[in-house]
């Protein structure tokens, strides 16, 4: 039963960033197409959406140079996306396709298998002090004083540098941290998991504990996550940022502060929230080809008897991995 209603929590949230997948870019047709085409005619990377794209879609999803380098039209927009995307992040289970089932389900299904052999794989190291002590000094690598500074580094570096990518995860990688961190402090309070190293009853859930789901890991994977995306592109770079989010959870395992279950499913979460925040608000003039197709229609002019080939850019959906 415990089991049961510890599935119940996972999967609840687990379908979030998946179904929210589904909700993010829809509505941009060939109007986007023509707007990136005129940024790249008259040499400005970052246009202004028209009017009627941001009839299309009132979500303000793109933070141009010009915005996010003077700091009040940043904050509120980061404020707006934010709220924006926890109101889609807490009612997305209302609106679940049936093309999110084998995922929610799966994620959820092999949290609640880790969840039953907890205890059983707790106790695979040794859990010496070294251990714990290496464990804790190297997880601050995932903790928000730190991870904070380093979107705040990318932010700075492209404002410099006039690098719109890397301004680009200064701003989406701390929107996606804030949203992880709200997930995480609304579902540990509720799961009321105690931590491995807990005196009494460690690994009980509903018991006022704080372990479940793991806010290292939602964090550093979330981070990862919008870096990865970003910079998808070469090869290097998503390997260090996952390597790197990979390194903070297993020391968190070795720390004895999580379960491996705690951590799997912290990390999930903060990737597929970090990838939602990503295909949602990204800059479409610095990512001219991220969700659009080329569609072709033969065209024929009977008063001329001419024939063309017509084409335009449309994102049909966003593809869930």
């Amino acid at each position: 039963m415990l089991i049961l209603r510890s599935f119940l929590i996972v999967i609840s949230v687990a379908i979030v960033p998946l179904r929210a997948q589904n909700f993010a870019l829809r509505g941009y047709t060939s109007e986007l197409a023509e707007v990136i085409a005129l940024a790249d005619r008259e040499g400005n990377p970052t246009p202004e959406p028209s009017s009627s794209t941001a009839t299309r879609d009132s979500r303000d999803r793109v933070f141009y140079p010009g915005d996010t380098e003077r700091p009040k039209p940043l904050m509120r927009k980061l404020v707006i996306n934010i709220l924006l995307d926890q109101k889609e992040i807490w009612t997305s289970p209302f609106h679940m396709h049936a093309g999110d089932a084998p995922w929610w389900i799966g994620f959820g299904g092999a949290t609640a298998a880790l969840i039953a052999t907890d205890h059983r794989t707790s106790t695979l190291l040794e859990n010496g002090k070294g251990q714990v002590s290496w464990g804790n000094n190297i997880s601050k690598i995932g903790a928000s004083y730190t991870l904070v500074p380093v979107a705040a580094g990318f932010y700075a570096f492209g404002v410099f540098s006039e690098d719109p990518k890397a301004r680009e995860v200064g701003v989406l990688g701390t929107e996606a941290m804030v949203d992880s961190l709200i997930v995480s402090s609304v579902l540990k309070p509720i799961a009321g998991r105690n931590r491995p190293n807990s005196v009494q009853h460690s690994g009980s859930f509903f018991d006022g504990g704080a372990s479940f789901p793991s806010g290292h890991a939602i964090e550093s994977w979330a981070l990862a996550s919008v870096i990865s995306y970003e910079y998808g592109h070469t090869k290097v770079v998503p390997i260090i940022a996952c390597a790197l989010a990979g390194v903070v959870s297993v020391a968190r395992f070795g720390a004895q502060q999580h379960y491996a279950s705690d951590i799997v499913a912290g990390g999930a979460m903060g990737w597929f929230i970090g990838r939602y925040v990503w295909k949602t608000h990204q800059d479409h003039a610095i990512h001219p080809h991220e969700g659009l197709k080329a569609h072709f229609m033969p065209q024929f002019q009977p008063s001329t008897r001419t024939y063309a080939l017509g084409w335009n850019l449309r994102n049909d959906s966003i593809p869930l991995l």
